[in-house]
């Protein structure tokens, strides 16, 4: 069973949401829409902060790593030789590792959010509720 609150006032909003919690409601079993950002839900819904930032950090790191490797990769045996300079140049292969560290950094940044959101929800249909100037809190009460 799921409790609809809709209202105009985004004071009321956030306020009620308050009282919600106050009362014991788990914040995980609340979904909120909003027509825009609502500064200070997250704060009032006691949530934790996203962990987005780890994949992020973890593909910084490994991008860092590849490109200092890289001169170490051989090719038929051969290590790349970078201008007669010795086999790990730091100062020649730190523009790549930067480089490398944005790319996968990045790219992992963004598959990160696809996970931890569960982005390709399809089983989720969308109405056209969802699609108003109404502040709504949806409270989903099992039993």
């Amino acid at each position: 069973m799921t409790e609809r609150f809709v209202y105009d006032n985004q004071d009321d909003f956030l306020s009620k949401i308050k009282e919600l919690v106050r009362s014991g409601i788990d914040p995980k079993t609340i979904d909120v829409r909003a027509p825009h950002v609502v500064h200070g839900l997250e704060e009032a819904m006691q949530l934790k902060s996203s962990h987005v930032r780890l994949f992020v950090l973890c593909g910084a790191l490994l991008g860092a790593f590849t490109g200092y490797a890289f001169p170490t990769l051989t090719v038929i045996d051969w290590p790349l030789i970078s201008g007669g300079k010795p086999m790990i140049s730091i100062p020649a292969f730190t523009i790549i590792a930067f480089e490398l560290m944005v790319l996968f950094g990045a790219l992992s940044g963004f598959f990160g959010f696809i996970i931890m959101s569960r982005m390709p929800a399809v089983r989720t249909v969308i109405s056209d509720d969802e699609f108003t100037d109404n502040f709504e809190i949806h409270v989903r009460r099992d039993g």
